[in-house]
């Protein structure tokens, strides 16, 4: 079968390469960029990044399967591909190892932000010991927005930081609070209640069209001056300009961004000249979730070659 890996050669830590290595009966071209230009002649695809409409699929004359070697499915037009008898299939974040690797690169954003990673390298730079002064996570309140596999790892781990856990979840609030050990647990219409409290508000949730822009001038207005943004999960969830306008108003104290309005995000955009800590999609990034993610895309290749459902699949 012809695998289309939409993405650079190397991206995802080497992820093709490693599907190369698994797969060698298989034929494995890389799109060289987050695009697709055309899918004639491809049996399964694997978006990476991309955004797949009915335009894309236009010319997918022998595609079987959309693989994404995540879970996030939100750019994929799934009712398109249902049309044309294409099945798509994600990775759960909390089978692969992934959700527990997003997890302790918001816990690296959180100690950074805290202890104030901007003037840490200009005191080495200035020869300066001792100095700047941090803040310690102990006592402080983190608002985890969403409490699927990405809210529940970081409630697990930050445990043990001495922290007060709050979130937010659609159903099954009870439950769920007895169950990870929240102090507090609200739905969706009661984020302002839960960015008033939070000194560190965690944004966990996928990108829809009910979460599009969560974050925006208005909700803004609810976080505390001192308090710490940290997106982990899309882009989209905040508003760009808005998130700007509070950073340079002193509005809010920082920001964590893995994930941006436009991937990849332009290095000289004004908004990183304030106190952001910004890395490059690598949340998931990770030896653990690279072996998770190779194990399920693997299997559904071979369902797929030998005729079966693949797991995971969102139009069985």
């Amino acid at each position: 079968m012809r695998i289309l890996f939409a993405a650079h050669e190397n991206a995802w830590g080497g992820l093709l390469n490693h599907l190369r290595s698994e797969l060698p009966q298989h034929e494995f071209e890389a799109a060289g960029k987050f695009e697709i230009e055309s899918l004639k002649g491809f049996d399964i695809l694997i978006p990476t990044m991309c955004r797949i409409t009915q335009d894309e699929l236009a010319d997918s004359d022998r595609l079987k399967l959309i693989q994404q070697c995540g879970s996030g499915l939100e750019g994929i037009d799934i009712e398109a591909a249902s049309e044309r008898n294409i099945r798509v299939a994600n990775v759960p974040a909390d089978i692969s190892g992934n959700a527990d690797s997003v997890a302790e690169l918001g816990i690296y954003m959180m100690i950074g932000l805290s202890r104030d990673f901007r003037a840490m390298a200009q005191s080495f730079k200035d020869r300066k010991s001792g100095e700047p002064m941090g803040r310690a996570l102990m006592g402080r309140t983190v608002g985890l927005v969403g409490l699927g596999g990405i809210g529940r790892a970081l409630a697990r781990r930050l445990k043990g930081f001495d922290v007060r856990l709050i979130g937010i979840k659609r159903n099954h609030l009870e439950e769920t609070q007895k169950e990870l050990g929240l102090k507090w647990v609200g739905k969706p219409e009661d984020l302002p209640e839960l960015l008033e409290k939070s000194d560190y508000v965690m944004l966990c949730l996928p990108l829809t069209p009910e979460s599009m822009h969560l974050m925006n001038r208005k909700s803004f207005q609810h976080m505390k001056p001192d308090a710490f943004l940290i997106n982990l999960s899309r882009g989209g969830l905040v508003d760009r300009d808005a998130l700007e306008e509070v950073l340079a108003t002193g509005k809010i104290a920082g920001a964590g961004l893995d994930v941006f309005w436009e991937e990849p995000p332009d290095p000289n955009d004004p908004i990183f000249k304030y106190n952001v800590m910004a890395t490059p999609h690598i949340a998931g990034s990770t030896d653990i979730s690279l072996r998770g993610i190779l194990k399920v895309v693997v299997e559904n290749i071979h369902r797929v070659e030998n005729g079966e459902m693949p797991l995971h699949c969102k139009n069985p």
